[in-house]
């Protein structure tokens, strides 16, 4: 964010953080529905499976969530999400590299991720944290119909200040 952008802090998911999380989502038609229980799952440990949940504030306000899992040792990028206010101040790409972040501190060595062919700007995005085109979903997502890009980038990658 620039010299005269708010300062954004990222965090942990509280359960306090639902209600807006679910508005943000709910505000954005490319962003997965989920109901508060998988939120709540997400905040809460489950054995055996890491997750993380993750919240960007700005001026006190939650303006993104980013969320995330990890299986062995491949962490998958499952939404990051920001409100329409806030887009294009790099709140995406911070979240994204606070994800990576805690995916190596967990052990990932890879992370994955799945985009609408149509989402031009996220697909940027990615592409500029080091993900690459690994493969095509068919069908992957409904309403609308569309494929999904899967992408995929080395943990270990060197320097993630290029998100």
């Amino acid at each position: 964010m620039g010299a005269n952008e708010p300062e954004m802090r990222i965090r942990a998911m509280v359960e306090d953080d639902l209600d807006r999380v679910l508005a943000i989502g709910a505000s954005l038609r490319e962003t997965p529905q989920w109901p508060r229980a998988a939120y709540m799952t997400a905040i809460a440990a489950t054995a055996g499976r890491w997750r993380l949940a993750l919240v960007a504030e700005v001026e006190g306000r939650i303006a993104g969530f980013a969320m995330g899992s990890l299986v062995v040792s491949q962490a998958e990028l499952e939404t990051i999400a920001v409100d329409r206010a806030f887009q294009r101040k790099g709140l995406g790409a911070a979240l994204l590299e606070a994800l990576i972040r805690e995916a190596d501190l967990a052990g990932a060595e890879e992370i994955l991720l799945e985009v609408r062919a149509s989402n031009r700007r996220a697909r940027h995005l990615y592409e500029r944290a080091g993900f690459v085109e690994i493969g095509l979903r068919r069908g992957y997502y409904l309403d609308p119909a569309e494929d999904a890009v899967l992408m995929r980038r080395p943990i270990k990658a060197s320097g993630l200040s290029n998100v």
